[in-house]
């Protein structure tokens, strides 16, 4: 049976899984799932994901949601996956899993957070400004351990490696949400551009996952031009409100 996916690539982990299936050649179904309609509440999405997000997976009998348990049941499971995305030495894979676990808390958790402040301010919506300050801050932080942390090393890609694993697709996922999302350059230069190690790697995970990274994220580039002409446009901002809300 063909694998399917579920997805909508408006997600940074739905990204990351469609990234890795067609960086390594495994053949899938994608299935949207629509979030700013609110497909993933559905009863019949529900019996896929009770957790109600994106991405899961459909492989034969087995549904199995949450992103990096995904990424890890792929390069595990399918045919031709490149050893370097998910070795076999249980410490490097340790290690893999240790970024993991700390990306949930940290750079997922302030990031996401900080995204979801700065647009709901632009779109007139009340929020609370010590949480705000608090994403700010735990996004700043995370920012500062990717650099002196997980890209310590001398290899090009996160914990020292000279080719990408299933780590660099997740975090570059999540950063490249902020590289469109940040439309103001002071902001764009204050969170992301004094990391130069950070855009570096940036850059060397996109090289190593083209043609495939720029088709993944075509739909988030879209958006981001839509999103660039809110405040200009009061008919667009109107327009475009609901959409921008459920999807932050």
């Amino acid at each position: 049976m063909t694998l399917k996916v579920y997805a909508d690539r408006v997600s940074q982990p739905s990204r990351a899984v469609l990234l890795f299936c067609k960086v390594n050649g495994v053949e899938f179904e994608e299935v949207r799932v629509d979030i700013s309609k609110n497909q993933q509440l559905s009863p019949a999405y529900e019996e896929i994901n009770p957790m109600k997000q994106v991405p899961a997976i459909v492989d034969g009998s087995l549904n199995l949601f949450e992103s990096h348990t995904i990424l890890i049941y792929l390069a595990s499971s399918f045919p031709g996956v490149a050893e370097h995305w998910y070795p076999a030495d249980p410490r490097r894979r340790a290690r893999i899993h240790s970024l993991l676990d700390w990306h949930h808390s940290n750079l997922r958790l302030g990031s996401s957070g900080y995204i979801l402040n700065k647009e709901a301010t632009r779109l007139g919506i009340p929020l609370d400004p010590q949480a705000a300050a608090k994403s700010e801050k735990l996004l700043l932080s995370s920012l500062f351990k990717i650099e002196t942390v997980w890209l310590e090393d001398t290899g090009r890609f996160l914990l020292g490696g000279n080719q990408p694993s299933i780590a660099d697709l997740s975090l570059v996922c999540e950063i490249m949400q902020l590289e469109v999302r940040l439309l103001d350059e002071q902001d764009h230069n204050r969170i992301l551009s004094r990391h130069r190690k950070i855009q570096q790697w940036i850059e060397d995970t996109i090289k190593a996952t083209q043609p495939h990274f720029d088709e993944v994220h075509k739909t988030l580039f879209k958006l981001k031009k839509q999103w660039q002409t809110l405040g200009t446009n009061t008919e667009t901002e109107s327009d475009l409100k609901p959409t921008l809300v459920s999807r932050l």
